[in-house]
């Protein structure tokens, strides 16, 4: 019984923020209308491992997390790159997803086809990239790892705004806002992703 009013309150919380967000869609500067840019060069090597959702784009699928949503990402070979998304489930459990991303344009290593095998549901492209890293900034130094990175579809329905760290200050996540309206995204369409220890609501980045 404790988890299913905790799962109400939870879905409660999810509904009321996007309706806030639907309110201000219509008040907020659209998102641009050409399709979102990849990066001039990603660097594989220096994108592979931990990633945490800080906010997102709301989903069919994201409804399956609670929190802590994260990607780890490891080479197979060249032009494949093994995806393993987890998170918190509303009932406390751990949730995840285990997919492999085709690199689809070698000239920037930057637009990807994520397929998730066995999954219902699972969208299959052929070599449509669905995944485009489309902003990144570097680490503490050239050669370490990025730091944070926004990804989305061509077409923006989806995006994420990602970051090494699972826990950032509100200054920092307002200077992320600014970069993911730099790459054409509406920022109220992004609702932030709760972390423990970090942010507990889903409200619009705009707001933030």
């Amino acid at each position: 019984m404790r988890r299913t009013r905790w799962t109400t309150r939870w879905a409660t919380a999810l509904a009321a923020a996007a309706i806030t967000a639907t309110g201000l869609f219509a008040t907020a500067a659209p998102a641009s209308a050409a399709p979102l840019q990849p990066v001039a060069k990603l660097d594989v090597q220096r994108y592979l491992g931990q990633w945490w959702q800080l906010a997102t784009v709301p989903s069919f699928f994201g409804i399956r997390c609670a929190k802590d949503t994260n990607a780890t990402y490891t080479l197979i070979d060249a032009k494949t790159v093994g995806v393993d998304n987890k998170c918190t489930s509303p009932t406390g459990m751990i949730d995840g997803v285990k997919g492999r991303a085709k690199v689809v344009d070698p000239k920037t290593n930057a637009q990807l086809a994520v397929r998730f095998p066995g999954v219902p549901n699972s969208i299959d492209l052929g070599d449509a990239p669905n995944y485009i890293v489309s902003w990144v900034q570097d680490g503490a130094t050239p050669d370490a790892p990025y730091r944070y990175a926004i990804v989305g579809d061509p077409t923006r329905t989806s995006g994420f705004l990602l970051s090494r760290d699972k826990v950032i200050p509100n200054s920092e996540l307002r200077k992320l806002r600014t970069q993911i309206e730099k790459v054409g995204y509406n920022s109220c369409t992004f609702l932030v992703s709760p972390t423990t220890g970090g942010r507990s609501d889903y409200s619009p980045l705009c707001t933030i």
